[in-house]
């Protein structure tokens, strides 16, 4: 099968020690482990890398896209993969983050780039799922972009919401174990109630996962909430038989 490895890693600008300043090394821990899980999906040589992640629309961009951060302090184009006039910044935050993300690792290896609307129904992430994983031609590995609840605690973005850590715990699980069942059984409701960001584009991981069949076991390389939203990296790998 085509799909070959996964990789969830969450999108918070801050991650970028640029937009950061003095406040970078409170996320050197999870620098470091977005950083370990897209080394991780290129030692299972795959022929193209897949960003997924959430944004106002379902699209597909192109390849000499890119992103922006000027609106958090950094005033540098985040480019996808090619350069060339033909491009735009155009990427939603979640796939600019990835792409900045995948940039560190230098690799030469075709980036392409989908978004999926972040109100989209688990129904219609599952199809697109299925639709990326029958589209992939080549060896791919996903990088599915998306943050959990932002209700942890008052400082929180959401203020302080009881069923967060509940919530959290429950995604946290469901990436440890490679649990696509559990992933496409998030509450869209709940998810969007809780400031999720990651709900759809896990969801199509999940579709991906299952349609490309087999068996799949998953690592959980961190799970915490330094601001009050939950970050979440998790690699996704195939057993091999």
């Amino acid at each position: 099968m085509p799909l070959v490895a996964a990789a969830v890693c969450p999108h918070p600008p801050l991650i970028v020690p640029e937009l950061a300043g003095a406040a970078a090394p409170e996320l050197d821990d999870l620098r470091a482990a977005c950083d370990a899980a897209v080394a991780r999906l290129l030692t299972a040589e795959p022929e193209v890398i897949l960003l997924v992640g959430g944004g106002p629309e379902t699209r597909i961009f192109g390849s000499a896209d890119a992103g922006t951060l000027r609106g958090y302090g950094l005033d540098r184009p985040v480019r996808l993969w090619k350069i060339a006039c033909s491009g735009a910044e155009v990427l939603p935050l979640s796939l600019t983050i990835g792409a900045w993300l995948v940039g560190r690792t230098r690799t030469e290896l075709p980036r392409l780039a989908r978004s999926v609307a972040v109100d989209a129904p688990a129904a219609e992430c599952v199809d697109l799922g299925a639709a990326l994983s029958a589209g992939s031609e080549g060896r791919t590995a996903v990088l599915a972009m998306g943050d959990g609840s932002a209700c942890r605690g008052v400082k929180a973005p959401g203020y302080d919401d009881p069923r967060a850590q509940a919530y959290d715990d429950g995604v946290a699980r469901a990436l440890a174990d490679a649990d696509a069942e559990a992933l496409l059984g998030l509450d869209p409701v709940l998810s969007a109630e809780l400031g999720v960001a990651g709900r759809a584009p896990w969801q199509v991981l999940a579709g991906a996962v299952r349609a490309a069949g087999g068996d799949w076991r998953g690592d959980l390389g961190y799970h915490q909430a330094p601001y009050g939203v939950a970050y979440f990296v998790a690699c996704w790998e195939r057993v091999q038989r």
